[in-house]
């Protein structure tokens, strides 16, 4: 079936750095290598997305060793690589269009973080119209402070914003649950 692409939001090195914070998940990455060797495997496509930040004091900015694919999770020559500068990767990248040329009508998500770029690009592609699946084990948040100066830990922040994808916007499952 190559009718479903995994989309592999921001498994970049940046996000491994101390200063991204205390994080929930830390088989996050064996979950998603898993995932990503059995679409490999099974030739379906593959959709890497990288955030690439405007502001140059972030790691995420150009050039920048936090921009770059983490190596065990790089994208393969002919695997599409989907550059964004806010969360949601469907907004200004032409990502949308891809897929639909490519008659892709249903997503796999995984990556990180699950309340930021995994929730934003889940929730646009459902409201486009695409069938989306967003893997639990193959996804991370990090600890998060609130507005009011509460601090929510990053099992809190992952928790919810699953719950606030699950059956509104996607279906959440395990990686194993997913391979069967």
């Amino acid at each position: 079936m190559t009718d479903r692409a995994l989309l592999v939001i921001d498994m970049q090195k940046g996000m491994q750095e101390p200063r991204a914070g205390r994080r929930n998940n830390p088989g996050a990455q064996a979950q998603v290598q898993r995932l990503l060797m059995h679409w490999r495997t099974t030739g379906r496509p593959v959709v890497h997305v990288r955030h690439m930040s405007r502001f140059a004091d972030s790691v995420f900015f150009p050039g920048q060793p936090g921009a770059e694919f983490q190596d065990a999770l790089a994208p393969l020559p002919t695997e599409h690589v989907v550059e964004k500068n806010v969360t949601d990767a469907f907004a200004h990248t032409g990502l949308e269009r891809w897929l639909r040329v490519r008659g892709i009508e249903a997503l796999v998500v995984v990556g990180v973080a699950t309340n930021m770029s995994v929730e934003a690009t889940a929730r646009s592609a459902s409201c486009l119209g695409f069938a989306v699946t967003v893997v639990s084990d193959a996804s991370f948040a990090f600890d998060r402070a609130g507005i009011d100066g509460a601090n929510f830990d990053a099992e809190q922040v992952h928790a919810m914003a699953l719950a606030n994808l699950q059956g509104e916007y996607a279906r959440v499952v395990t990686a194993a649950s997913l391979l069967g």
